[in-house]
């Protein structure tokens, strides 16, 4: 029986392929970005790099197969944590996210 199912986790796929999808979609947001007049001067710095943004990819996968329910401080820092040790390239990304966030009192890193 052959899965319909288009969706595969993120997890699974190697981080060369995870940043590839990841540059792709920064890619995308630029284009349109810029297609829609902004000046890429005032909105480059606040797009998150390929490796964050794999992160909150990973991230997201993580809520989705929890139900959707967003994670509490704890389970959100658990979850980051583990991305990092899943795929160890993706740890300073991880790291400086969970300084962003304050997902963790613990992360000046």
């Amino acid at each position: 029986m052959v899965s319909t199912n288009e969706h595969l986790p993120r997890g699974r796929a190697s981080l060369e392929v995870l940043r590839a999808e990841a540059a792709d979609e920064l890619a995308t947001i630029v284009h349109e970005r810029l297609l829609a007049g902004e000046d890429p001067w005032e909105f480059m710095e606040e797009l998150p790099t390929v490796d964050e943004l794999v992160v909150y990819l990973l991230r997201a996968d993580n809520i989705n197969e929890n139900g959707g329910r967003l994670p509490g401080s704890a389970r959100d820092y658990r979850v980051l944590r583990q991305i990092a040790l899943e795929h160890p390239g993706l740890t300073r990304a991880v790291w400086r996210l969970i300084g962003v966030e304050g997902a963790h009192p613990a992360s000046s890193v």
